[in-house]
């Protein structure tokens, strides 16, 4: 089976299935249009190395690229951090600052977890997008820039249209051209080659034995390449011997996956739920570090559980109660 060994941005990747060999060819092909790119994924997936290669095939691979995390800042600021600010804007702004479509002028602006901008952020973005010069918070002056937009989400855009939570408009405006990544338990041959990338890092002579191999195949992987990394470097540490065996990867591998969780009455995506649920029930409810186990913020968890108590159908629902305490 060959392998694709390739960096983006210094981002390595790491490629065998055909569904991914697919998806950078579609990268390849969106990189010499000069459009909008929405890339949507489960979170862990590798969407940004989809939006670096983005770049790197494209024209402005020379360019600045500058990427942010939207779901990362909390929303009083995200305004100044995309557009920028005067001296003397607000309280604290001791200096002005050039926001992040400043810096990526010419080059790309990547923004992860787009879903998570509030309305009035979402209209500022539109009207951008469509090319319209815009004010720095407190300045008088407008600016006009060259700056490609790839998005990312992990989350069902559609349905956040149909609930009112996001802009149609900029929806379509994102999504010029859309690219699915697809979850690893879709790509079961990028696993095994996956796992011995990250092993090859904490250890030159480790190597997997072909029960460990079997078991890291027939795993669902809820949280994508991160929960399969993070499984690497713990087999690394529990292992006694440089033969990784089956007894050496976390004991959840060996349960035959993530236990089934009802989820009837359900609109969002039940095997996401699931997830969280399990995340949950590891951290013992801790929302930080359920968040951590996920590769997503405490916010987003805790807006996915709000959704999912809120879209219920029945609620004298007899299934399991989902926590909203820290």
């Amino acid at each position: 089976m060959p392998i694709e060994r390739l960096v983006f941005g210094g981002m390595p990747a790491v490629v065998a299935s055909s569904a991914m060999l697919d998806v950078l060819e579609r990268a390849r092909r969106a990189a010499h249009a000069s459009i909008a790119v929405l890339i949507t994924g489960e979170t862990g997936s590798g969407k940004e190395i989809v939006a670096r290669a983005i770049h790197h095939y494209s024209l402005r691979c020379s360019r600045p690229w500058v990427d942010i995390n939207c779901a990362a800042l909390p929303e009083q600021l995200m305004e100044s951090e995309i557009f920028g600010h005067e001296k003397g804007a607000f309280s604290g702004a001791d200096t002005a600052k050039a926001g992040l479509f400043e810096l990526a002028h010419t080059g790309t602006l990547f923004l992860d977890e787009v879903a998570e901008l509030d309305p009035r952020m979402q209209v500022k973005l539109l009207r951008v997008l469509d090319g319209v010069p815009y004010f720095r918070l407190g300045a008088q002056k407008k600016i006009q820039v060259d700056a490609r937009v790839i998005a990312a989400t992990n989350q069902d855009l559609d349905r956040a249209v149909g609930t009112g939570r996001f802009r149609s408009d900029l929806y379509h405006r994102l999504g010029e051209f859309e690219i699915r990544v697809p979850p690893l338990r879709e790509r079961p041959d990028d696993i095994i080659p996956l796992a011995e990338y990250f092993l090859a890092h904490h250890s030159d002579q480790a190597h997997f034995s072909g029960a460990a191999k079997a078991a890291l195949r027939q795993y669902p992987w809820p949280g994508n390449i991160r929960e399969l990394r993070n499984a690497v470097v713990n087999a690394v540490i529990s292992a006694r011997e440089y033969e990784i065996g089956p007894g050496d990867l976390p004991a959840r591998l060996h349960r035959g996956g993530l236990r089934a969780v009802p989820t009837s009455g359900l609109r969002l995506d039940g095997r996401e739920r699931e997830a969280i649920l399990t995340a949950l029930d590891r951290t013992e409810g801790h929302h930080q570090r359920a968040a951590d186990l996920l590769g997503i913020s405490r916010r987003t968890l805790t807006r996915k559980l709000k959704l999912y108590r809120e879209q219920q159908a029945d609620p004298a629902d007899p299934h399991r109660e989902i926590s909203l305490a820290p």
